[in-house]
């Protein structure tokens, strides 16, 4: 029986090597056409019980707590005019409940647990029906069972649904500023070890610590149209004056958060905030299923990753359990998944919305310290 994963992100990934340790063989097509081909983003926070929970199925616990940074965990909370909320300093023997991990160290780690050939790079899938995988340069492949973790622009997808990403109102711009200690250590004290949020204004001011010293800021503008991104007048293609123009659009914010801005470097990049509706199903199909943003795409707010990566380890998991009967393992999974995504897309709708508000920060807060 040969199971096709169409995708190398986290959750194919880990679906692979759960297989693998359970002695059944997996491709995993990518259209990428090597593993640097493309930058892996920022970092991710993996939760104690979802996204942990998979790398301990996996096998792969101890070499995640190996990468894993445990002040990650911080958080600083503030206004727009510089008020401190919430201020979280990680003790150095905390649990690591939340700790924060670069992708591009996770998805190295994946890759490193499986064996040579399982991934097969610059294999663009293009369509598949009756059991054959069409790729874009003309090549094929059979399966018994396609699984596409592909993603939010999901190709797989359209076998199952036809549901499609929208907008969410949301658009966010990416900036950066590298080794971050050593070029700007005032704005580092200020940012400190982990996840630093100002919120209010329906915008957001969000910088976040990497292990390789670059502090990555998310410049995030809520109740935007899809379009906003191309008429906010942002020059994407030249950093300075881009710069310039964001500093603008957070004018009478404190100043050391549009010093924040202007201490990045070239890196601007526009993102889009898209989301599949909220509890999204199919009827079940014996060949063909979906795991991570591909089946439950949901707003940014720290839930994706480790629900992609939970749904590699229980499908690797179903399949397993059913190694004769991969209709029956696809079923027992679907049903599972799609009860604890709609859980988590809920919860990650209300963030969204909360940071959506003008009083974010005090929601927040609320958030973080219910009465």
């Amino acid at each position: 029986m040969t199971i096709a994963i169409v995708g190398a992100g986290l959750g194919g990934l880990l679906l692979a090597r759960v297989l693998h340790v359970n002695g059944i063989d997996a491709v995993v097509y990518e259209r990428e056409c090597s593993r640097g081909a493309r930058a892996q983003g920022g970092m991710l926070d993996l939760h104690a019980g979802t996204g942990q929970q998979a790398m301990r199925k996996a096998g792969l616990i101890d070499r995640f707590h190996a990468i894993a940074r445990r002040q990650g965990q911080d958080l600083r909370l503030l206004e727009p005019d510089g008020t401190l909320l919430l201020q979280e300093d990680t003790p150095d023997d905390a649990p690591l409940d939340r700790p924060e991990v670069d992708r591009a160290d996770l998805r190295n780690l994946l890759l490193d647990s499986l064996p040579d050939r399982t991934v097969r790079w610059g294999c663009a899938f293009e369509s598949a029906d009756s059991g054959h995988l069409r790729f874009a340069d003309g090549g094929s492949a059979t399966y018994d069972l396609l699984v596409g973790a592909d993603g939010a622009d999901s190709r797989v997808r359209a076998l199952l649904t036809d549901a499609r990403p929208t907008h969410t109102g949301q658009n966010v711009v990416e900036l950066g500023i590298p080794d971050i200690d050593h070029t700007h250590p005032d704005l580092a004290a200020m940012v400190g070890r982990g996840n630093y949020w100002v919120l209010g204004n329906r915008q957001s001011l969000a910088a976040q610590r990497n292990g390789d010293g670059r502090v990555r800021v998310y410049l995030s503008f809520y109740d935007t149209a899809e379009e906003w991104l191309a008429t906010s007048g942002i020059p994407f293609d030249a950093p300075a004056a881009a710069r310039a123009r964001l500093i603008d659009l957070f004018a009478g914010w404190d100043p050391r958060f549009t010093a924040l801005i202007a201490a990045c470097d070239g890196t601007i990049l526009p993102r889009p905030i898209t989301t599949l509706p909220v509890g999204l199903t199919w009827p079940s199909t014996p060949s063909v299923t979906l795991l991570g943003d591909a089946a439950h795409l949901m707003p940014p707010v720290g839930q994706g990753a480790n629900m992609a990566l939970l749904d590699g380890a229980l499908l690797g998991l179903a399949l397993a359990a059913h190694p004769d009967d991969f209709p029956a393992a696809v079923e027992e999974y679907e049903h599972e998944m799609f009860e604890r995504t709609s859980a988590a897309g809920r919860q990650s709708a209300q963030i969204q919305d909360i940071l959506a508000s003008p009083d974010a920060s005090r929601k927040m807060l609320a958030f973080f310290q219910p009465a």
